[in-house]
């Protein structure tokens, strides 16, 4: 579990380097924010379209081969990158990074497959954690590679920098994982005819409480996507931060989320449950999200972010551990891969959603709706758990 928790972060610590130069970057081509937002969702609608199919492979051929393909796509991408000179070529090095990007959902079924029950949320924790550090340290290199000026930004070093550990992190993989699937699911899984993304989506459907809570899923993921993607531009008008301070306060929220996920969540688990954490986590986003916009001084913005990171560092890995414990063995990686395909949509829609409202209602709009989302889905978790725990009493 080291191993890939190495992997994910090495990874995670390329991607996030060059998080808070892409809104930067995409208006050095005097993109609007709306245009903007679309770019950083371009990555997630390539991986929209390739994670269900990923998800599928590696319960076929085994986890390890998805994510070493995956890595080897990744480097390309960040090489891509660093030598992009027209807004196009930023579309396109988005698009095939996202299409690459089929480490994520493998990460997961890896975890699942190597867990029990019992301890399978401290797992998700874990490679949380990984993505966490990875988006503490990453963002914090990237700002300073790219610099304070966001007129003047270095967009070619912090690009190459993340092609570089994504090298690394392939070379771990090929080096060292071993494959988590057994022979035995395998044969089984290519035993059986194989499924397209709708008929995965169509069969996921059927189990009303896994839709329940890959729906609740995308509405956190949603909310925290428009705000990723949005933040930039926001403490640009607000404070005139260029990529440096975007990268230190991005940094920040990745600390907390190690601290969260990797050390808290287990025990958040046994203490509270799943469910009771999804809960908790919806009801503190959306009162960061109020918040947010009457956040004026940076100690202010600090806790108000403080916020955000707690309430998804809790609710993202009590999802995925009650959507796996959803799942059957043999249709772990697809089951998975569709939550993430829901994940991903809301990294889609939800940018463009709040790239439209930044640009026609003004710069607070995303998050005060952000707000309101995130009350609805603590109301229907809450409701969720009430009935889970009535239901859990008449059986007794």
């Amino acid at each position: 579990m080291f191993i890939l928790f190495l992997i994910v972060f090495i990874d995670l610590l390329g991607f996030g380097i060059i998080i808070p130069l892409l809104p930067f970057y995409a208006e050095h081509f005097d993109a609007a924010p709306y245009v903007v937002t679309l770019v950083l969702a371009t990555y997630s609608l390539a991986q929209l379209f390739s994670a269900t199919w990923w998800g599928g492979l590696s319960d076929r051929i085994g986890r390890r081969p998805v994510l070493i393909a995956s890595l080897a796509g990744a480097v390309v991408s960040y090489v891509w990158l660093g030598f992009a000179d027209t807004l196009w070529m930023l579309f396109a090095t988005r698009a095939l990074g996202g299409f690459m990007a089929g480490n994520i959902s493998a990460a997961f079924a890896y975890v699942a497959d190597s867990t029990t029950p019992e301890n399978r949320a401290r797992g998700m924790g874990m490679i949380g954690a990984g993505y966490g550090l990875g988006f503490f340290v990453g963002p914090a290199i990237g700002g300073i590679l790219a610099g304070p000026d966001a007129l003047n930004a270095d967009y070619q070093t912090p690009a190459f920098a993340a092609a570089g550990l994504s090298f690394v992190s392939l070379c771990l993989a090929i080096a060292i994982l071993k494959e988590s699937l057994s022979d035995e699911i395998r044969a089984r899984v290519a035993a059986r005819p194989k499924k397209s993304m709708m008929a995965q989506l169509a069969e996921a459907s059927r189990n009303r409480n896994l839709t329940y809570w890959i729906g609740l899923m995308f509405l956190a993921t949603f909310v925290m996507a428009g705000m990723e993607t949005t933040f930039a531009m926001w403490a640009e008008r607000g404070f005139g931060w260029g990529p440096r301070h975007i990268g230190f306060v991005l940094a920040f929220v990745g600390l907390l989320s190690i601290l969260i996920q990797g050390g808290m969540i287990g025990r958040l688990t046994r203490w509270f449950g799943e469910r009771a954490l999804v809960v908790q986590g919806a009801l503190v986003l959306s009162i960061s999200f109020f918040f947010l916009p009457f956040a004026q001084t940076p100690p202010v913005l600090l806790l108000v972010m403080a916020g955000l990171a707690y309430g998804f560092s809790v609710i993202t890995p009590a999802l995925n551990s009650l959507i796996s414990l959803e799942a059957e063995p043999e249709g772990r990686g697809g089951t998975l891969g569709v939550s993430r395909s829901a994940s991903i949509f809301a990294r889609v829609v939800g940018p463009a959603f709040a790239g439209v409202l930044f640009s026609t209602l003004g710069r607070h709009a995303p998050y005060f709706v952000s707000a309101a989302i995130m009350l609805t889905v603590f109301f229907l978790a809450l409701q969720a758990t009430r009935f889970a725990s009535k239901r859990q009493k008449e059986g007794e």
